[in-house]
């Protein structure tokens, strides 16, 4: 496995592979590796003849300074793991590589900008657009691979592949979780013990959100009870609960007038951020 820092060196090797008809997959990462990524990873090197991993923490998408300066950055770390799993190269630039002038493009995203994430993470998706544009534009893939936990991303991620006819494959593969339910994200390990206990919950409500709907129980009720669980369970500060249309993310509010709901949440344990999303049907 190779491991690149810049820019120019990279796109140099892969127009070598190219040469070779290889199929690329690409997998895009902020590090702090966990099974969640390894699945993409493996599904990636099962789908393709050349697999690429990027580990960069994006400025740009963070909204909150002190989640900037806490997340996880174990590299060294990633980069063996990432070796054991069949990865074949690592794109692990420097921010001076990726922005080595202050970004002026400004993505916009229509509805999805107004709910969930767009709402309480203002400027998020801009930075997860931008970010993404130029990885694709970089590593020049056939397909691309995502967790479902993040369903919100994947939906911009597809608008942006669209509207800028990216000739890429978006895959969205299913979320990883704990023993316990709760979904592998890389922000777990800030967890404390406590927190760590109750961070199972958000899962839970999920389920019991799910089995309501599948029941029969009306949408707005169903979130009702849901709320009310998780204030009974652990010290959850609730940003959101929204049942939606799987396709486009809009607010459901009759399951019979859809073909495919998910539930989605957000909430903060301590300093944590947890979201979490499950497929009802």
């Amino acid at each position: 496995m190779e491991v690149f820092r810049e820019i120019p060196a990279l796109r140099h090797k892969l127009k070598e592979i190219r040469k070779k008809d290889a199929a690329i997959g690409f997998v895009p990462t902020m590090g702090a590796l966990h099974k969640g990524h390894l699945s993409l990873i493996s599904q990636s090197v099962e789908e393709n003849d050349f697999t690429i991993c990027s580990i960069f923490v994006n400025p740009v998408q963070f909204n909150n300074i002190e989640d900037l300066k806490h997340y996880p950055r174990p590299h060294s770390l990633d980069i063996e793991m990432l070796g054991n799993y069949g990865c074949d190269l690592v794109f692990y630039p420097d921010e001076n590589v990726m922005y080595p002038a202050e970004p002026q493009i400004v993505f916009n995203f229509g509805e999805l900008e107004n709910t969930m994430e767009g709402k309480y993470r203002p400027g998020h998706f801009s930075g997860v657009g931008l970010v993404v544009a130029k990885l694709f534009n970089i590593t020049m893939p056939d397909a691309a691979y995502f967790g479902k936990k993040d369903l919100q991303q994947f939906a911009v991620i597809q608008s942006l592949v669209k509207e800028l006819n990216f000739d890429i494959h978006l895959r969205c593969c299913d979320t990883i979780r704990e023993h316990d339910g709760l979904a592998m994200s890389s922000r777990n390990v800030r967890l404390s013990d406590a927190d760590r206990q109750a961070a199972p919950k958000l899962y839970e409500v999920l389920c019991l959100g799910k089995e309501m709907l599948q029941k029969g129980v009306a949408p707005s009720l169903a979130q009702m009870k849901m709320t009310e669980f998780l204030k009974k369970n652990g010290n959850f500060v609730l940003e959101y609960i929204e049942i939606v249309d799987s396709e486009n993310l809009k607010t459901v509010t009759d399951c019979k007038n859809h073909s495919t709901i998910s539930i989605c949440v957000a909430a903060w344990l301590g300093n944590v951020r947890l979201i979490d999303n499950i497929t009802v049907f």
